[in-house]
């Protein structure tokens, strides 16, 4: 399982941290540093082989759009790509890659305090979508 080309890996990069800067970028009046700290964090501590690929150093491209939409073109179709690769080659970890950017999610969220407003909410029920695929 630990067999990921490079493209898999920037895929994988992509679209993990990608759902926290689509997170943090669609809060731009709100904390966005805040979010994004949190969620990266929360990324950097993954287990498992897809762990150990957002734990490596790397320079993720293509993740500073000039707009939301910029970004989710780039993000949603990478968290479904990683789910089918895989899925492919390994369910469990699939799962493992859904809980692991649940839980960005869900720290990036917390972080900012409160209930997310309905921009937020849609972004997340977006990356849940890209997910599920």
């Amino acid at each position: 399982m630990r067999n990921f080309t490079e493209q898999d890996k920037n895929t994988l990069r992509t679209a993990a941290y990608g759902a926290v800067t689509l997170l943090s970028a669609a809060d731009a009046n709100g904390s966005p540093h805040k979010l994004a700290t949190a969620g990266f964090l929360a990324l950097h501590s993954a287990i498992g082989p897809v762990g150990h690929v957002l734990a490596e150093k790397s320079r993720l491209r293509d993740l500073d759009g000039k707009s939301v939409a910029a970004i989710a073109d780039r993000v949603l179709p990478a968290l479904t790509a990683s789910t089918v690769l895989l899925t492919e080659r390994d369910p469990a970890e699939a799962d493992n890659f859904r809980d692991i950017v649940a839980v960005a999610v869900d720290a990036a969220l917390e972080a900012r305090g409160g209930t997310p407003g309905p921009v937020l909410a849609q972004i997340t029920d977006k990356i849940s979508e890209a997910l599920a695929r």
